[in-house]
């Protein structure tokens, strides 16, 4: 019954282990989300992001300028 006593080590030690990692995440995306497109609404990382948006979603409109 040796292996018994491992098998619920290991199970403890790995839910500890699975508690520690799962977590949300919507504070670190709202940290790399910083641009948005006005006319969808749709949040990008940065300006290259938003060029490339541009021209796939709204190639009819131009990007708006670069706001540092």
């Amino acid at each position: 019954m040796t292996r018994g006593k491992q098998k619920i080590e290991a199970q403890k030690k790995n839910a500890e282990k699975n508690q520690k990692s799962k977590g949300s995440q919507f504070e670190a995306r709202a940290v790399a989300l910083k641009v948005s497109c006005p006319i969808c609404k749709a949040q990008l990382a940065n300006q290259n992001q938003l060029n490339d948006h541009y021209s796939s979603k709204h190639p009819k409109e131009n990007a708006p300028a670069e706001s540092s």
